[in-house]
């Protein structure tokens, strides 16, 4: 199937460039998009182009005069929604409304008000209440009045200078819309400029970032991904004037990711190849390293954890950067995991986790109390050398290579928000895997493995020093999490991550009882007695 048809163009000179603008770099007003329609495949392809960022709510105001084409671009549209290019689309002139259904199930209104008589009959109809969570195609939408929707405007006039039904089109729209057309214009230039316009597109199951992910898929059956990443806006402060991405170190832009994956690919690590880029859009078309899971029925496959462990020795006894390259002239510094981080993360437990799973709400001079004691905990381990921390090096991020040899087998993915931190982090983050069961045995078993591979490469490692920091990280990271899967059920009405949290209280009354952390525990018995102790609940 093509991406978009190959009647479009991204330039008037006709070329695609690869300088798309990110949303957060776009002028607050840019001219409409001119695109010449040749023929009705054209059209069609553009009809694709546009039903793939269309989303319930949005509105299409199709303008033109009689015969511009306004009802032919409607049904291609709408057999595209629909996925089916023989769907009976008629003109809704007498009807003024006529009801679809997409391919997923959502509700698709093709509307023509050519004959309205008023605002009335729209009322009559149902328009506004269909229209909040349909996608509404509206042929002469000067009559509608002022929206509250995210509006595509797509003007059509003929032009029989360029041939019998050559049309040219003008699309622009609201601030939203205007933003999702201009990073797909990206997208289609991006996959055409690689190879890859003949791909079938199919979405890919996310995370919990706001990153989505396509996996390409050509006729031959050859396959990539490709990753849409568009520059974070800043959110709200949250302390000092700064906003939570900043205080916690996470990724804003793709750079991270792009200067990460070719650091670790420069030392050896199976991080996909990237085959093509948009930096500024924040697109990328990366290598498909599949989906081998490292798990099994959602238990750690040992032999395959244990080249993972492996992995980790490697890096942590390499001598790293702190800066990594990304393009010409450009440079990702990785900041420090600092003990700010460290406690905004921590303390996400008491904001969040207590009051909606606990029930309980901490009075401040607990909360203060609890931020006290995990600096003392923490501050010893800032001192020790850095390395890169991953963060999310654990089963949903590794993918298992088998027809690589050695630590190649081990592929990484998610690694935008690497940090330089210490070493047991990552370590806690595979062998404390919050979704899934790793037993203490199995992780004992591990952390031996680790450290004859530390101590091998490297004759200076100190075996008291670490188990002390994997305890302590492993709690700080138990605790965060718990926070994060708490805030993602409360606040961003995600539940799915609610039956993870007895694994990662069990992880974090099993840190807990680490001597380092005697102060912690305490604090838990008195505050949080359940958490630690399930027979006080």
């Amino acid at each position: 199937m093509r991406a978009e048809g190959e009647a479009l163009s991204e330039d008037s000179d006709g070329t695609a460039r690869d300088s798309s603008p990110s949303a957060s770099e776009m002028p607050a007003r840019r001219p409409a998009w001119e695109v010449l329609l040749p023929e009705e495949g054209a059209t069609e392809d553009m009809a694709a182009f546009l039903a793939g960022f269309l989303l319930p709510g949005d509105l299409v105001a199709l303008s033109g005069g009689l015969g511009a084409g306004k009802t032919t671009l409607a049904r291609a549209l709408i057999r595209e929604l629909a996925g089916d290019p023989d769907l009976e689309v008629p003109s809704p002139t007498f009807t003024l409304m006529q009801p679809y259904e997409s391919r997923t199930g959502q509700a698709v209104i093709h509307a023509d008000l050519y004959r309205l008589r008023g605002p009335d009959e729209l009322i009559e109809l149902g328009f506004d209440e269909l229209a909040e969570t349909a996608i509404t195609l509206v042929e002469w939408p000067e009559r509608l009045g002022p929206r509250d929707n995210e509006i595509l405007s797509v003007d059509l006039s003929l032009r029989a200078e360029y041939g019998e039904g050559a049309r040219l089109v003008r699309i622009d729209g609201t601030a939203g819309m205007r933003e999702r057309l201009d990073r797909a214009r990206a997208v289609r230039a991006l996959i055409a400029r690689t190879g890859w316009d003949e791909a079938d597109r199919v979405p890919m199951q996310g995370d919990a970032s706001s990153r989505a992910y396509e996996r390409l898929v050509k006729p031959d059956g050859e396959t990539a991904v490709l990753m849409i990443a568009p520059p974070r806006p800043d959110g709200p402060p949250v302390k000092d004037g700064k906003p939570y991405s900043a205080i916690v170190k996470l990724a804003e832009s793709i750079h991270a990711f792009v200067g990460m994956d070719r650091a670790l690919c420069g030392v050896g690590i199976s991080a996909p190849r990237i085959l093509g880029e948009n930096l500024k859009a924040g697109l990328l078309i990366l290598e498909d390293l599949g989906a081998e899971p490292v798990v099994e029925n959602g238990a750690p496959r040992p032999e395959r954890y244990a080249e993972a462990v492996r992995l980790l020795a490697k890096l942590h006894a390499t001598d790293l950067p702190d800066r990594v390259p990304v393009a010409e002239g450009i440079e990702h510094v990785l900041p420090p995991y600092d003990l700010e981080a460290l406690l905004f993360e921590a303390e996400l437990m008491p904001e969040w986790y207590a009051p909606a799973i606990r029930s309980t709400q901490l009075p401040a001079e607990a909360r203060r109390d609890f931020l006290s004691l995990w600096s003392d905990a923490l501050r010893d381990l800032l001192t020790e050398r850095p390395t890169w921390t991953l963060r999310d090096y654990h089963s949903p991020n590794l993918i298992w290579l088998p027809a690589r040899e050695g630590l190649e087998r081990v592929g990484v993915i998610d690694f935008q928000d690497a940090v330089m931190g210490h070493p047991a982090y990552d370590v806690a983050s595979l062998l404390q895997d919050a979704r899934v069961d790793c037993s203490a045995d199995f992780e004992l078993r591990l952390l031996g493995l680790y450290i004859r591979e530390r101590r091998a490469r490297d004759p200076g490692f100190d075996l008291q020093a670490f188990a002390r920091s994997y305890a302590v990280l492993a709690a700080q990271r138990a605790t965060k999490i718990l926070g994060i899967f708490a805030r993602l059920d409360k606040r961003d009405g995600k539940p799915g991550y609610l039956a993870h949290l007895p694994r990662i209280e069990g992880y974090l009354a099993r840190n807990l009882a680490h001597p380092a952390l005697g102060a912690l525990r305490a604090w838990h018995e008195t505050r949080l007695p359940s958490l630690v102790n399930p027979a006080a609940s």
